[in-house]
């Protein structure tokens, strides 16, 4: 397979639009977020995206194929949802570069794709400049959970070795509608954080 990566800024990446939907919807299905999505929803979020200052979308292809991507931007950039736990820790959301989601389709993964979306990602937050920290979240989930699988790895190992740590009480709260659930519902998400 020859599968490339790359960085699209503003609105680059407008073109790119359905593809990432689909991929969104397909790998935020699984455990741990099991997002039960819809197109419409997802075209209207990528487009507000990629209207947003400062924002990169890495994407990985093989071939022509879509198979994986990552988002990120200047945390001003993102829902108050997510600036808000920032501001109560004594943040400036100016300082902050949030590395909003990495999607990639299950037989992609364990190829290196993962460190080069944080690659390219990281090396935007420096060229725009101005950040002291990178972030991203995940959704906490009970590790007795019915829907877990038995085989799930979390990636706590390859965030660390990134540099990035979870911080206590640093947490955000989103909805979204759970599969097999009728409406949305609210979420916990962790920030990890690193040093830029």
């Amino acid at each position: 397979m020859t599968i490339t990566v790359t960085a699209f800024t503003g609105s680059q990446f407008i073109p790119h639009l359905d593809d990432l939907a689909l991929l969104r919807m397909t790998v935020f299905r699984e455990w741990p977020y099991m997002y039960d999505g819809s197109i419409a929803y997802e075209k209207e979020y990528l487009a507000k995206f990629s209207a947003a200052e400062g924002a990169v979308c890495v994407i990985a292809r093989d071939g022509e194929n879509v198979i994986g991507a990552a988002t990120a931007a200047p945390m001003t950039e993102h829902a108050e949802e997510f600036g808000a736990p920032f501001r109560a820790a004594g943040y400036q959301l100016e300082d902050i570069f949030y590395c909003s989601e990495s999607v990639l389709l299950k037989r992609y993964r364990g190829k290196g794709l993962g460190h080069a979306f944080f690659d390219q990602r990281e090396a935007h937050g420096l060229k725009l400049g101005g950040f002291t920290h990178s972030t991203f979240c995940r959704v906490i989930r009970p590790d007795d959970h019915p829907m877990k699988p038995k085989d799930y790895r979390a990636l706590d190992s390859f965030w660390t070795k990134r540099g990035y740590q979870p911080v206590d009480g640093l947490i955000a709260t989103y909805p979204w509608k759970d599969v097999g659930e009728p409406k949305d519902s609210d979420h916990k998400m962790q920030f990890w954080m690193k040093a830029l």
